[in-house]
């Protein structure tokens, strides 16, 4: 049975920062480390004390993980960036929320004593005889120690202490990954062994000049020794102790949404019933007021989840081939229970959320291609473009110094101008994109379309079954990338606040399109007004657009691919990176990285110098990929640089060193890596952090090239992203966890109902009905049923659990005795 931990949290914003420049200002970002090692690093929000992020990111940890701290930070353009204060939760803390931590956190101090990190591989022996008693630790080596000196790298040594006994170990310069392969013994009378206190070691850095920096310590209780004589393993470096105290407010604060998902994974067969019943819901689905296991699922589900559940299910329908019939079958529930078509899909129902989480599984590389070109220009133009007078800034226009100042007229003028340009090329844009429209959406539009025809239509409501497109299309999928172009990954950095305001206005006008203009003239913003005239011209060319969307043949999508997104030979990441050229003459680090151009498929992570499809491509096969990690800053005075370890048919061991632009393209590559050669089975377990260089290894000052790994590596921590690849079983385990919480009403709902005979069903057994009525006991009863089905599932994959559970149990057990 599989273990899988998953850690969501988004950072929403920051309030009452201080300010760290001249101006008054500051200029924060986010910095997030899971014990210790970064993970996402937020974008820039330029002069700002009460900064908007709202990054969210998914991080899937199979080994755990003890704490996850958020950094804030203060760009700098010239030196360091200065360090605000940070918020540390423990794996212990969120998990103890059931749903999760949303709130205000305060910021707090960064002392260098509570920045610790690393293990430490020990082994304590206790020595005792009739006359005399000892302590023997054996110190063997350490791993991903603090960095302390200006190198990147440590000098540390270490420190046993007990009572008033100590010893250490000599010094090992400039390592963070240190063998020490010492034994040291502490000579103790007799009655000490009574005393009790704790075994500390401790580990420091060596400095020359002033003190010497913390490390970090173990504490063993001596309690665990005189029980297990002999102690060997690998112990977790802790801080000194808790010094973090609540700033109250003085550093600002920070709001947070985490939340910790730890799960255990059965084998696939366990999950097959519950699978063949989400498929028999849309295969064979029962009468539109019948209950099935999916609607008894909508009804359990609560609106904070609604959103995790809705894409769970559309990636089990996806990999199942599936998805359309569910997603007409969610619609067709909620269009028939529509009787005003204003209000159609206005609440974020589960057939909502699913379309919207639909289109951006399949349709984001369909959205960077129509919107990114443009985004990009207006990003570079960075023009000051406003139309509400209320907001006009004359000092933030450029002045032409022959014609003086501008007016408020002029300033209109101007960003009407503009804004019609933007507007043209969206619509343009969108509406020359049918054929690359992924037609797995075309036929689920093409669903909804027929849906709402049939429930509406009448003459006066013959613009719905567009509305009912566009409102997906526009307003739930391209105005909110419009808007924040950094959530739908379209820009690495949020835009300034002039260029924001430019994108707000724009996603105000496509709304207004998708819209199809219908709401013009009744809003507040009567400053709108003067882009009215190119909206109601783009409403003829998006129905011509919609009309072409949807027609398309249905069988066309049978070719969906069952266990992914995208065919193997799809490029799912590419992108110009830094490749270390390993080959030649030794170079200056700094000259030794060269721009080349990397395609990741499954099958392969191909690189050549430029694009083009003319140039030679040099490959590394994915089978063959044995590691995909970080690389220490040291190694090559480079940031940002990843290594890829494979092992050819020799099984010779090649490594490419690759360098990436910030830590966000180096997260992204590493996770996209990751899970293309997540099922290998030739992974290492071990690699090493450094670069063999000098005759030794940068990392761990090892002499042997081949020596091993001295950091163990994460191969299998990655980053969720809308092209991961399908997990059905975890998907499955997803649904049964939402079940299991919602069992008892569910019970309560379904089963515990008393039938009565009522006047309906009196009429009916006497023939007064018309033939093929139904009495409400009957639709009744056959609910009932179909809840008793559900909940048998849930309670045999809760057994299953148990059953592993106490098996896990017994081999620890079993492993534990002597």
């Amino acid at each position: 049975m599989a273990k899988n931990t998953s850690l969501y949290f988004r950072i929403v914003e920051g309030r009452s920062l201080p300010a760290k420049d001249v101006s008054g200002n500051s200029d924060p970002y986010c910095i997030v480390k899971v014990d210790n090692e970064v993970v996402a690093r937020t974008a820039t929000v330029w002069k700002n004390l009460n900064p908007f992020w709202g990054e969210e990111y998914t991080l899937h940890l199979p080994l755990g993980f003890h704490t996850i701290s958020f950094y804030v930070m203060d760009e700098d353009t010239i030196g360091h960036d200065d360090v605000i204060g940070k918020i540390t939760l423990s794996k212990e803390a969120i998990g103890s929320q059931a749903r999760g931590l949303d709130n205000w956190l305060n910021l707090t101090r960064v002392d260098p004593d509570e920045e610790i990190q690393g293990e430490i591989h020990l082994g304590l022996e206790l020595l005792r005889d009739s006359q005399k008693a000892g302590l023997r630790c054996n110190f063997i080596e350490a791993r991903d120690l603090a960095p302390r000196d200006i190198s990147g790298t440590s000098d540390p040594f270490a420190r046993i202490l007990f009572n008033n006994h100590s010893a250490e170990t000599s010094i090992i310069k400039k390592t963070r990954f240190p063998h020490w392969g010492e034994t040291v013994e502490l000579e103790l009378e007799t009655n000490e062994l009574n005393v009790g206190g704790p075994v500390t070691v401790e580990v420091w850095d060596w400095d020359m000049v002033g003190k010497n920096d913390f490390l970090g310590k173990v504490e063993i209780p001596f309690s665990r020794l005189q029980k297990t004589p002999l102690l060997q393993s690998w112990f977790r470096l802790m801080p000194l102790g808790n010094s973090e105290e609540d700033s109250g407010g003085k550093l600002g604060a920070l709001r947070l949404k985490v939340r910790l998902v730890e799960d255990r994974i059965l084998p696939s067969v366990y999950y097959q019933p519950l699978m063949d019943l989400l498929v028999e819901s849309v295969i064979s689905p029962s009468e539109v007021e019948d209950s099935s296991p999916l609607t008894m699922l909508e009804e359990v589900t609560a609106g904070d989840s609604r959103q995790d559940v809705a894409m769970t299910l559309v990636k089990i329908y996806l990999g199942q081939g599936l998805v359309v019939p569910f997603l007409d079958y969610f619609n067709t529930r909620e269009v028939n229970h529509t009787t005003d078509p204003n209000t159609l899909f206005r609440s974020n129902s589960l057939a909502s959320k699913a379309m919207e989480q639909f289109m951006k599984a399949v349709g984001m590389l369909y959205l960077h291609e129509v919107l990114k070109p443009i985004i990009n220009r207006i990003f570079l133009e960075k023009k000051y473009i406003e139309l509400d007078p209320c907001k006009i800034d004359l000092n933030r226009t450029r002045r032409i110094p022959f014609k003086g100042a501008v007016t408020e007229a002029e300033v209109r003028e101007s960003s009407l101008e503009t804004l019609q340009g933007y507007l043209s090329s969206i619509v343009e844009s969108i509406v020359g994109s049918v054929d690359q429209c992924p037609p797995v959406m075309r036929v689920a539009f093409k669903q909804l379309h027929k849906r709402v025809e049939e429930q509406f239509p009448e003459p006066e409501n013959q613009d719905v079954k567009y509305l009912s497109i566009s409102g997906f299309f526009f307003l739930r999928f391209l105005a909110p990338a419009i808007l924040t172009p950094k959530l739908f990954q379209l820009r690495d950095q949020h835009a300034d606040t002039r260029t924001s305001r430019t994108l707000l206005l724009l996603a105000k006008a496509v709304q207004s399109v998708g819209n199809l203009g219908l709401q013009l003239g009744h809003g507040k913003e009567l400053w709108m007004e003067p882009l009215h005239p190119i909206i109601l011209c783009s409403v003829t060319s998006v129905k011509d657009f919609l009309d072409k969307l949807i027609d398309i043949d249905q069988d066309s999508v049978s070719g969906v691919p069952h266990r992914a997104v995208f065919l193997p030979s799809v490029i799912v990441k590419e992108g110009y990176l830094q490749k270390h050229k390993s080959e030649g003459p030794l170079l200056l680090s700094r000259f030794a990285f060269k721009r080349r151009y990397f395609w990741l498929s499954s099958e392969a992570l191909s690189y050549a110098k430029t694009p083009d499809p003319w140039q030679a491509r040099s490959s590394v096969l994915i089978q063959c990929v044995c590691a995909v990690e970080r690389v220490d800053d040291n190694a090559f005075q480079q940031q940002h640089v990843m290594q890829v370890v494979s092992q050819d048919n020799d099984r010779q061991m090649k490594t490419m060193y690759i360098q990436c632009k910030n830590v966000n393209e180096l997260n992204q590559w590493l996770s996209a890596i990751r899970k293309a050669s997540i099922y290998n089975e030739r992974m290492l377990p071990s690699f090493h952090p450094g670069a063999y260089r000098g005759n030794k290894w940068t990392c761990c000052l090892q002499v042997d090239r081949n020596a091993l790994g001295c950091s163990r590596t994460h191969s299998a921590v990655t980053l969720g992203d809308w092209s991961d690849p399908l997990d059905p079983d975890a998907e499955s385990q997803t649904i049964y966890k939402q079940l299991l919480q919602g069992r008892d009403r569910l019970r309560k709902q379904y089963l515990e109902v008393d039938f009565e005979t009522t006047e309906e069903e009196r009429r009916l057994n006497s023939g007064m009905l018309p033939e093929g009525a139904q009495s409400k006991t009957e639709v009744l009863k056959r609910r009932q049923t179909a809840a008793a089905r559900l909940l048998g599932v849930v309670s045999d994959l809760e057994k299953a659990h148990a059953t592993f559970q106490q098996r896990e149990i017994e081999e620890a057990s079993l492993i534990l005795s002597p």
